[in-house]
């Protein structure tokens, strides 16, 4: 999957996460290379957000993460926000009692906090991208609609200047207008260099955008593969598309 010459963003290999004696993730390896959008699809419980948490640090995990190119086993969850690796949670957790403004600043605490006095420039570039957000700057996070708070918990990611974007099911509980609308947004930030590793239940939506695709199943990884040719794998349509069930059930006729 990774381009020739280009050293992966992001290479996890073997992970074990465990919630006392229960493992979640048994042996998950996968790879994401610069400029490119790699999705993890999946039912509900089969260990996506587990997996996002373990590449963040936020939980103990065994097993291998390199951030480009070198080891993340020793660097702290700020030290990897830092280095440009930034998790958009499923839950979004915004400050909602906070302005939206105020919540896109905070996203850059770790770039003001070393001297970076070009994170205005940054949040320019925010408004830009999501002039919903312009318009209510002023506004109470908690008094937006589910898709912009989805926006804005993807542009306060943007704040940090990420080089690895992890989001966790930024579809979810989205009118199916607002999610093609996120997603194009998706598109258009690995256009501008971001390289993204999307954790996603819809499926179709996820392989349409993404170059190369993995199938996470209780923990482990049923099948992966160039994100079109997942798209038409008889059993991943069958199971995640909704169709090509019947097809993929009749045997084929004899010679």
């Amino acid at each position: 999957m990774t381009a020739a010459g280009a050293a992966p963003v992001l290479e996890v290999g073997q992970l074990r996460v465990a919630y006392g004696k229960v493992e979640a993730v048994h042996d998950i390896s996968l790879v994401v290379a610069p400029g490119t959008i790699v999705t993890v699809i999946g039912p509900n419980g089969a260990g996506k957000t587990t997996l996002l948490g373990a590449i963040m640090g936020l939980l103990p995990a065994k097993g291998s993460v390199a951030y480009q190119g070198a080891s993340a086993h020793t660097l702290s969850v700020e030290q990897r926000v830092a280095r440009g690796l930034i998790l958009v949670p499923e839950r979004r957790e915004l400050f909602a009692g906070m302005s939206v403004a105020d919540n896109l600043e905070l996203g850059a605490f770790q770039r003001v906090r070393h001297g970076d006095r070009d994170w205005k420039v940054t949040l320019a570039e925010v408004y830009h991208r999501f002039p919903r957000l312009a318009q209510r700057r002023d506004q109470f996070a908690g008094t937006l609609s589910g898709g912009e708070r989805q926006m804005l918990a993807m542009g306060r990611a943007m704040m940090g200047k990420p080089k690895l974007l992890l989001l966790d099911e930024p579809s979810l509980g989205l009118a199916p207008l607002i999610v093609r609308e996120i997603f194009s947004i998706i598109a258009a930030l690995r256009a501008s260099g971001v390289s993204i590793l999307l954790v996603e239940q819809n499926a179709r939506a996820a392989l349409q955008v993404s170059d190369y695709g993995y199938v996470l199943e209780t923990g482990e990884l049923a099948v992966e593969g160039p994100s079109a040719d997942l798209a038409a794998n008889p059993r991943v349509a069958a199971t995640y598309l909704g169709k090509g069930a019947v097809a993929a059930a009749v045997p084929a006729p004899p010679a």
